[in-house]
């Protein structure tokens, strides 16, 4: 039994992590200070003895003897990282050092979880982890790009200079139950526009591309990528490679929800990437990883939740 720190582990993806470690027999300190996770992310995991929930900020330094740690934590929508810039970049740079301290002292192994938002509006694709990015310093996104850019640079640093076991996974799109109500990403935004029988809002023409990882996928990749031996440092991109207009993800959407939803479009918030998509043969190598979920699969998956938790009253047409 391993005693792993997950940081931010009470958000949407921390908490399914912290889930899959406990039923692979670990013991869990799931540490969030619940800016953007919930407890009820981890409620039904309360009474399991080898689960310990802690409120904390990772911008603070945190004390515990572990052999591995998570660091998820940072607001990961536009919606929230833009909110409080400041404490974005805090989030990403302090804690990654605040991680890597702990990490140095006790030997643990440590995986940042970094994200496709290093490549910016990337000139390459799909994007390898060679490519260096195309991102501006200076703009509303740079809170979070910087800061998972600098925290990366921080991990290669404490990996060559202190020797410290390090793991960086370049996440993109993920999707999947967990997700707030208003978490503000286009996955859940369109089906709870579809549920309540709104316009689907399109920033754009819709013609810019993702490509969208379910949650079980990513998971099973950060896990493997941590139970590599120590020459296997990253990053490494994790997500799914079939690519899809936005315009897709909504027609596909209102279609599965059976909802009379119209589709309406916005302008392009600055910065916003016209395509991406992940070169995933590193991790293909490396991990014998892939991402299995299909987009129809993990769609359904997450409308249903989603029906879970808006009021019935709200939406008129039931999936058949």
């Amino acid at each position: 039994m391993k005693r792993i720190l997950v940081t931010g582990g009470a958000g949407f993806i921390g908490s399914h992590l912290c889930e899959r470690l406990l039923n692979d027999g670990n013991d869990v300190i799931c540490l969030d200070n619940f800016l953007t996770g919930s407890k009820k992310n981890v409620e039904h995991l309360i009474d399991n003895k080898y689960f310990e929930l802690v409120r904390h900020d990772v911008i603070m330094p945190f004390y515990a003897e572990v052999d591995e740690i998570y660091n998820l934590a940072c607001p990961a929508s536009p919606v929230h990282y833009q909110v409080n810039p400041i404490k974005t970049i805090k989030t990403s740079v302090m804690g990654a050092i605040n991680m890597l301290g702990l990490a140095k002292r006790t030997g643990a192994k440590i995986l940042q979880a970094s994200t496709s938002e290093v490549y910016g509006n990337p000139k390459v694709h799909p994007q390898p982890e060679t490519y260096w990015g195309n991102v501006n310093p200076l703009g509303s996104r740079s809170s979070y790009d910087e800061g998972k850019r600098c925290a990366e640079s921080l991990f290669m640093s404490y990996y060559h200079q202190n020797k410290v076991k390090i793991k960086i996974a370049r996440i993109f799109n993920t999707y999947g139950p967990k997700m707030r109500l208003n978490d503000g990403r286009v996955v859940s935004n369109f089906i709870i526009q579809a549920l309540r029988n709104q316009p689907l809002t399109v920033y754009g023409d819709g013609t810019q591309t993702r490509c969208f990882q379910y949650v079980s996928d990513l998971i099973d990749g950060l896990v493997k990528l941590m139970n590599t031996d120590d020459l296997c440092v990253g990053p490494i991109n994790l997500g799914n490679t079939q690519e899809f207009t936005v315009r897709e993800l909504a027609e596909k959407i209102i279609a599965l929800t059976h909802s009379r939803s119209t589709i309406v479009n916005e302008d392009l918030p600055e910065d916003d990437p016209v395509q991406r998509k992940p070169d995933i043969r590193l991790a293909q190598k490396m991990l014998g990883w892939n991402a299995l979920i299909s987009l129809d699969e993990g769609l359904n998956e997450t409308i249903q939740y989603y029906r879970t938790k808006i009021d019935p009253s709200e939406y008129i047409f039931e999936a058949n």
